[in-house]
């Protein structure tokens, strides 16, 4: 294992922590998941080993092993590890700035057995209403090809979806829709949820019927008056309680995608640009559909994307070399 491993990778969320043992040019030679997200990390004696003791205990489990069998091997994380909540504050880069620009920001954090994490800073964008991400750059680095030119839309479906336009090989822009968060909340703790059917299949017709909706005059007073439709059609006997979810949630992206397309549209940008989703894939394929709705077509899913943009970083940083 010594003399394949070339980086030892870690994607860092706030629920989770995935480890990726990577050797020549960047291929997984293995991976794990692990629950020790920072807002849950193992439980210590914080008094006896220090205050950041869990996340030292999380890196162990993680990959203690791997250092063990390839001691001195580069190790980098990428996610909400950098946030002010995490083990060690990555400042963030500024919006727009060269993909390239990324490895000249990691933050070194020397780690009880001895190795040294390197993390991968977040981005803002500065302005009347500032945006931040961390994690999603890394993804955006994987997602992209070397001499990219023009423009190019990457989405980030999830919780916080994001939606980055790189021109060239930089980043120029990003949004943030909490369209995830929202469908969760709504779902979940209003009355919307009170007669949805819970683990029914997947009704793709009426993901298409809430999707539209931001198509016609009823979008036009937007996601505050329309979400309340998911309720109303319910009532009616138009949606049973299996598709109201699948409503919801068709409706909610459509806004999403709407609000993208007028905001372009304001900009002065180019009507349908060719688009990459990184994410979940079941997730993406309901993105592919909605964009299809609204117009856009040149639409692509982007593949291992964390592990490609981990270790593009690395070989920015000068951690690891091409061969």
């Amino acid at each position: 294992m010594a003399s394949a491993t070339a980086l030892i990778a870690l994607d860092w969320g706030t629920s989770s922590l995935r480890a990726y043992r990577l050797g020549a040019n960047g291929a997984v030679l293995d991976k794990r998941a692990l629950p020790w997200g920072i807002m849950n990390l193992p439980v210590v004696e914080a008094s006896a080993t220090g205050a950041k003791a869990g996340f030292d205990q999380a890196f162990e489990e993680a990959c203690g092993d791997w250092l063990r069998d390839a001691p001195g091997v580069p190790v980098m994380a990428a996610g909400m590890v950098g946030s002010a909540q995490g083990w060690r504050e990555a400042a963030y880069l500024d919006v727009p700035l060269r993909v390239a620009d990324i490895g000249a920001g990691l933050t070194a954090v020397p780690t009880r057995n001895g190795a040294v994490l390197h993390i991968v800073p977040g981005l803002i964008e500065r302005g009347e209403l500032p945006n931040v991400m961390r994690g999603e750059e890394t993804q955006v680095a994987g997602a992209l090809e070397d001499g990219a030119a023009g423009e190019l839309l990457i989405g980030l479906p999830g919780t916080h979806s994001k939606w980055v336009r790189i021109d060239g090989e930089r980043f120029s822009h990003f949004d943030t829709f909490m369209t995830g968060e929202a469908y969760a909340a709504l779902s979940g703790h209003t009355i919307l949820g009170r007669t949805m059917e819970r683990g029914a299949p997947f009704d793709a017709a009426a993901f298409e019927r809430g999707a539209r909706v931001a198509l016609g005059h009823a979008g036009i007073n937007g996601v505050l008056s329309t979400i309340f439709s998911t309720r109303t059609l319910g009532l009616t006997g138009a949606l049973d309680g299996a598709a109201q979810a699948d409503y919801l949630s068709g409706l909610l992206i459509g806004h999403e995608i709407a609000a993208l397309r007028t905001g372009r549209a304001a900009a002065g940008l180019i009507a349908t640009p060719r688009i990459v989703l990184i994410g979940d894939g079941r997730l993406c394929e309901r993105y592919k559909d909605a964009l299809a709705l609204y117009g856009y077509t040149n639409v692509a899913i982007a593949a291992q994307a964390t592990e490609r943009g981990l270790w593009r970083i690395a070989l920015q940083a000068g951690l690891v070399r091409a061969d």
